[in-house]
């Protein structure tokens, strides 16, 4: 079982097992990738057409569908309010092991 989250984590490692226990749900989970996904995206689209106005869109794009997740399907409160680097962190890490096959997508 993961640490609790009154424990303050002070390696990644410790905490991306706590991180995933919070994104048991499916739903909430693809939602995760779909903001990464756009993110990316719209990284790419500013990056080739120089818009750089664009870029403002990020954190609504990731964190947007991110919260829906959270708060509809998961019904618990996001770990970015309390870990927000290891949370971005682990958002990255949940894709490439979506992606990788490590966990399912």
């Amino acid at each position: 079982m993961a640490t609790p989250p009154s424990d303050r984590f002070t390696r990644f490692a410790d905490f991306y097992p706590y991180y995933l226990q919070e994104h048991s749900n499916p739903t909430c989970r693809r939602l995760h990738y779909v903001g990464s996904l756009l993110v990316l995206g719209i990284l790419a689209y500013a990056l080739t057409t120089q818009q750089w106005l664009w870029l403002l869109a990020m954190p609504f794009a990731g964190y947007g569908f991110a919260w829906v997740g959270h708060f509809i399907f998961e019904k618990n409160r996001p770990a970015t309010f309390q870990y927000p680097l290891y949370s971005f962190m682990g958002d990255w890490v949940m894709l490439k092991d979506a992606f990788s096959g490590r966990i399912k997508f």
